[in-house]
């Protein structure tokens, strides 16, 4: 009984021994074993924020959160009164310029003409008239019959008739010739004047439909119909899914085997695929964030630069903040 008692218990230490053995062995090659250590970026892609250039109220918005859209396509129309207003009083100000230039071209109308034509036939003939007086006068006056008053009143009556005579005929070739080329010119300058306020209106009406400048898909509505918006206020943003690129923040001492052009294989946990991209851009400065060293050990501190890689090929569902892994070992 001693010795079965004796060997069990040797037996029982044994086992004991063989477990402890064994799970150090298992914990030193669980914490000696090489591991995949990852470093980890995020996608991002080209997002803008559409604007229109004039105050008005939102009318109606033709698209919402995750629609395509096209470029050149009417994201919201806006309703301004103010504008149209405008557009009134620039249409009346070009109607009344071209009346101007017109007449200006054209001169004056037939019948006026004809008018000034008899106006000055009839002032004409009055100075003839008032010539022949004169001449009559003088005669007397030379033999003596007419004092030299009368012949000085008829003088004078027969140089402001002709006087009279020229104005009149001034004013009728003056409406024969037309404007002058002054006026014309003037008339012109005039039109193209409010040529330029139709046109300038004619924009800001354009402008109250705001167009996508790019095509992708809207991923935030800002406003909602009836708002109010000022000028240069977004109503929403586009993300263009096709221009996407991965950004990384690697520390210093992995830049070594990074370049511009180098490609990677990355892993997108989020499609659980792996695909090819290429390194587009480093920083030029190291400013995002600094790893810093334990002074006791000698080390020195670490800055990060940050990376950006695009896919070389098209990836169905690759959106904007998906994970992306690199192994480090790709890196070193």
């Amino acid at each position: 009984m001693n010795v079965v008692k004796i060997f069990g218990k040797i037996l029982v230490v044994l086992i004991l021994i063989g477990l402890i053995v064994w799970g150090v062995t298992t914990l030193q090659k669980f914490a000696t074993a090489p591991r995949d250590t990852y470093m980890q970026g995020q996608m991002e892609a080209r997002r803008v924020l559409v604007a229109g250039k004039v105050p008005g109220r939102i009318e109606q918005l033709f698209f919402r959160e995750g629609d395509m859209v096209e470029k050149g396509a009417i994201v919201a129309l806006l309703s301004s009164p103010e504008i149209e207003a405008k557009k009134m009083q620039a249409q009346g100000a070009l109607g009344a310029a071209r009346a101007q230039a017109n007449k200006a071209k054209n001169g004056a109308r037939s019948e006026d003409i004809t008018a000034l034509k008899a106006m000055a036939d009839r002032a004409q003939e009055a100075a003839n008239l008032a010539k022949n007086t004169y001449d009559r006068v003088q005669k007397l006056y030379s033999e003596g019959v007419l004092p030299l008053q009368k012949r000085d009143e008829a003088e004078t009556q027969m140089k402001a008739s002709q006087s009279a005579a020229d104005a009149a005929k001034a004013q009728y070739e003056q409406a024969v010739a037309g404007a002058r080329s002054e006026d014309k010119a003037a008339a012109n300058a005039l039109v193209m004047q409010a040529k330029g306020a139709n046109a300038e209106v004619d924009a800001y009406l354009e402008e109250t439909k705001i167009r996508a400048p790019i095509a992708g898909e809207v991923s935030v509505k800002l406003v909602e119909e009836g708002e109010v918006v000022g000028s240069g206020m977004p109503v929403v943003a586009i993300t263009d899914l096709e221009d996407s690129w991965a950004v990384f923040h690697l520390r210093e001492d992995l830049l070594k085997n990074v370049s511009k052009g180098k490609s990677f294989n990355v892993f997108i946990p989020a499609l659980d695929k792996h695909i090819v991209m290429e390194v587009s851009y480093i920083a030029s400065v190291g400013d995002y964030a600094t790893w810093r060293s334990s002074k006791e050990s000698g080390g020195f501190d670490l800055k990060s630069f940050e990376i950006r890689m695009r896919p070389k090929a098209k990836v169905e569902n690759l959106r904007p903040g998906m994970s992306v892994l690199i192994p480090v070992e790709e890196v070193k």
